[in-house]
């Protein structure tokens, strides 16, 4: 009788016992929100960025994230806007003609001596201006979706999941892990910068930064680049054995126009990922029903299967690596094209053309592939910005590009 009784009992906590906890996905719906008109374009000091850092709030509190900002989960910062673009801007304390801006920080503590860094900005170019490609009459809400609504829902998707596994004690002892929205970021990585000058944790215990923009878009021949692979002796090797869903296109630097590189600058390694420019990138038509979300799925996969690898190896060298962009040669025209960063064959393909521009009007197209402007033969990117430097506006030059089979000759006028 007793045994029974036993067994009664078990079998009713063993009926109670909770099921595992499971990470919820709310990337669509955490993309249709931050890209959403009433946001109106998320710039930098404006209401629509102050709806956009309460949204995240709310949602860090939601997954359960610990605040690790200056006050609470923010992290202010003002700073005065440049008029000098050669110069670096001034963050002050002075009301006078300043812009204030706020990072979102939570935090993971899994006891552990070194932390990892996760990232995406959240801000974005409001109604235009400057950095818009736009050349439309009427002003016009530059919602962002892909740029960077996707990184932030997918930064708050692999913070859903690192949550769930660090309850479990998987980590325990292994990594911290702080998740930033960054702003200011359109501005010149003006959030990312002043975190790194004032950072809410120790800096020295910042093992790697993963930073993720424009990560919505993923094409069907599943190209993602992924930058900063030089930063760590570990990157190389991880990045291939945990990839079976992309064709990776690395690049070794740890300095490019995102907020990575203000991570790099404090020899800290670094990885970023970014599934390609597009003719939507800066404009308007940059909404949240063009972006691919099964793509997005695929990337967190793979960015949480490579932190979870990571997981396991301790503190990573850092290795300074070339900067590219100083050998990046000037040039005072331009052909009006959007390149596409992700290909990797030979000549320097085309991803999209603007109206009015020496590509539109010599007839290019999109998916055309530049393989010859002027005197110079075009392999790739770096070579094709080393021709167009030769030119000055009123210029016209000789240009070959491959379309499908054809080989098509014409003239370009700058």
């Amino acid at each position: 009788m007793k045994k029974i009784v036993f067994l009664g009992v078990l079998a009713t906590i063993l009926s109670c016992k909770t099921e595992p906890k499971v990470a919820e996905n709310k990337i669509k719906e955490d993309v249709a929100f931050l890209a959403d008109d009433k946001l109106e374009g998320r710039q930098t000091g404006t209401d629509g960025e102050k709806k956009a850092s309460e949204y995240l709030i709310k949602r860090f509190k939601e997954i359960g994230l610990q605040p690790k900002g200056t006050e609470g989960y923010l992290q202010s910062f003002s700073f005065k806007p440049k008029t000098d673009p050669h110069k670096e801007v001034e963050f002050t304390t002075n009301a006078d003609s300043t812009i204030t801006g706020n990072n979102i920080i939570g935090y993971i503590d899994n006891n552990s001596k070194t932390t990892i860094v996760i990232g995406a900005h959240y801000d974005h170019l409001g109604y235009g201006g400057e950095g818009s490609l736009y050349r439309g009459e009427e002003k016009a809400i530059h919602n962002g979706a892909d740029d960077n609504a996707s990184g932030v829902a997918v930064l708050l998707n692999l913070a859903s999941r690192l949550k769930v596994k660090s309850d479990t004690n998987e980590v325990k002892d292994k990594n911290n892990y702080l998740f930033m929205a960054f702003s200011g970021e359109e501005m010149g990585l003006l959030g990312s910068n002043y975190f790194s000058k004032n950072p809410t944790i120790d800096a020295k215990s910042i093992n790697y930064m993963i930073n993720m923009d424009m990560v919505g878009k993923l094409k069907t021949d599943s190209t993602l680049a992924v930058y900063g692979v030089g930063t760590s002796p570990m990157f190389k090797q991880t990045l291939m054995s945990n990839n079976e869903k992309f064709k990776l296109i690395e690049n070794e630097s740890g300095v490019g126009p995102s907020d990575h590189t203000s991570f790099y600058l404090i020899d800290i390694p670094v990885l970023h990922f970014f599934t390609g420019q597009h003719e939507d990138y800066h404009k308007p038509s940059d909404d949240s029903d063009k972006l691919n979300y099964e793509g997005m799925d695929l990337i967190s996969d793979y960015i949480f299967d490579i932190i979870s690898d990571l997981d396991d190896n301790g503190e990573l060298a850092f290795r300074k690596t070339k900067n590219e962009s100083e050998e990046t040669p000037r040039f005072k025209v331009g052909l009006g094209v959007v390149p596409d960063y992700l290909y990797d064959g030979e000549g320097m393909r085309i991803d999209g053309t603007r109206e009015e521009t020496p590509a539109f009007n010599a007839g290019l197209q999109k998916g055309d592939i530049v393989v010859k402007l002027g005197d110079s033969a075009i392999t790739d990117m770096m070579s094709y910005m080393r021709a167009l430097s030769v030119f000055d506006k009123g210029d016209e030059a000789d240009i070959i590009v491959t379309r499908g089979d054809e080989t098509i000759e014409t003239k370009v006028k700058f």
